[in-house]
């Protein structure tokens, strides 16, 4: 069953020599732990039925090669080098270039038991975007010298069973060393998917993490209108709404004269969801509905596909329950004024 969702934030899963980009927010594997990841900002924006994720590779120490694996909710229909300063430029709103190229999907074929769609190559990134269940990628990905951690393979059923699609990228460290990258410097990347509603998945932030582990991302997601979210942002829950509100006009021009955000619209609504929490907490996805309604629970991870989902009736009784109150508080009104 295919979930109708955005663009991820990424599995991580770890090659000889292996450590997860940024927007691959999962857990660390490196062979002498001198490879580590820095906080990482992922921008989702959704407009007229497509998903925009941006967001940009950070790495401080290490060498040689490291990638992940990312769930995608669909087939991507271009990844391109991303702008120079879109996420910067979303911290700053909320913390008081050349023209990206689409990429027609590659012709498919086989290899390793799944399906390869798209292939290409961003600065220092090799990127393929493949088609399988969660057996076949794990195989794939163990070919392909990805060493997987312990949890892996639960992980890619879970989101396997949602959507087939993944995309792998290998990052190649001394590569970016000789492009004169620094450490700590990012590669932006724009990944564009046709969805019927943006998803984060947040679950996998907690791959190949030991239950106490720290999990920290900061989610920026611009949409049409006040989005509705599940689960709720409780803090309590490891998530937080740290910024909702209209997307000022300054914002939104700045965000659409970078490289290949011309899609952006001139109003929006701008929501920021930070995570800050241990990996045992990190049991669900969030969920969203663009036109602010009920996102769905098997989105959210909270129930399996082909379960039923029972969020709109138990919105539908949550509504009736509100009704009959308010016709018995009528009556009463009635009642009163006629005694």
């Amino acid at each position: 069953m295919r979930r109708p969702l955005i663009f991820a934030l990424g599995v991580v899963l770890s090659m000889t020599i292996f450590v997860a980009p940024a927007f691959a927010c999962g857990g660390l594997i490196g062979p002498n732990g001198a490879v580590n990841l820095l906080r990482t900002t992922t921008f989702v924006g959704y407009h007229d039925g497509v998903e925009h994720y941006v967001t940009a590779f950070q790495f401080a120490g290490g060498g040689g090669k490291f990638g992940s694996l990312t769930p995608l909710p669909g087939v991507p229909t271009s990844v391109e080098r991303g702008g120079s300063w879109t996420l910067q430029r979303l911290v700053r709103e909320t913390q008081p270039v050349t023209k990206g190229i689409g990429l027609p999907l590659a012709a498919t074929r086989s290899a390793d038991g799944v399906q390869i769609l798209l292939e290409t190559k961003i600065d220092a990134l090799d990127i393929t975007v493949l088609k399988g269940g969660g057996a076949a990628v794990g195989e794939w990905a163990t070919a392909h010298g990805f060493r997987l951690p312990a949890d892996a393979p639960e992980v890619l059923d879970f989101y396997a069973d949602r959507s087939p699609i993944f995309l792998a990228a290998a990052f190649d460290a001394d590569a970016a060393a000789a492009r004169g990258q620094r450490v700590g410097d990012g590669t932006p990347v724009h990944i564009t998917i046709p969805t019927a509603n943006p998803w984060v998945p947040l679950r996998i932030l907690a791959l190949g993490k030991q239950p106490n582990d720290p999990v920290q991302a900061d989610v920026y997601l611009l949409t049409d209108q006040k989005p509705a979210m599940l689960p709720y942002a409780r803090g309590t829950n490891g998530l937080q709404l740290a910024y909702d509100q209209t997307a000022s006009a300054a914002l939104l021009t700045d965000l659409r004269t970078d490289a290949g955000m011309g899609w952006v619209p001139t109003t929006g609504w701008l929501s920021q969801l930070r995570i800050d929490t241990v990996a045992s907490t990190m049991t669900y996805d969030l969920a969203i509905d663009a036109a602010g309604r009920s996102p769905s629970r098997v989105a959210a991870g909270l129930e399996t596909p082909g379960g039923s989902d029972q969020t709109p009736f138990v919105l539908t009784m949550l509504a009736a329950a509100m009704a009959a109150l308010i016709l018995v508080v009528i009556r009463e009104q009635r009642r009163t004024v006629t005694a």
